[in-house]
């Protein structure tokens, strides 16, 4: 499954808990377009949050963050792993 990584902006000052509570909205549909988060950051100092996910697709992916009312400001897919 192709892993995509995305980046918000617009985070700035924002809690542990707003991150959270953001988070959770795309974990709760995750799976009605077949994707998974695998983790998440904030750096509320850039007002930046780190997602990345594994999906079917990019528009996947694109799907789940717009339903949940926080789009990708950038969202790229991860072909190249180092060893």
């Amino acid at each position: 499954m192709p892993m995509f990584m995305d980046v918000h902006a617009g985070f700035h000052g924002v809690t542990q808990e707003q991150f959270d509570a953001a988070h959770q909205l795309d974990v709760a549909i995750q799976a009605e377009e077949g994707v998974s988060y695998q983790r998440a950051w904030l750096d509320p100092v850039a007002g930046k949050v780190f997602c990345l996910v594994s999906g079917p697709s990019r528009e996947a992916v694109e799907r789940i963050h717009a339903r949940a009312g926080h789009p990708a400001d950038e969202l790229y897919e991860l072909t190249v792993e180092a060893a």
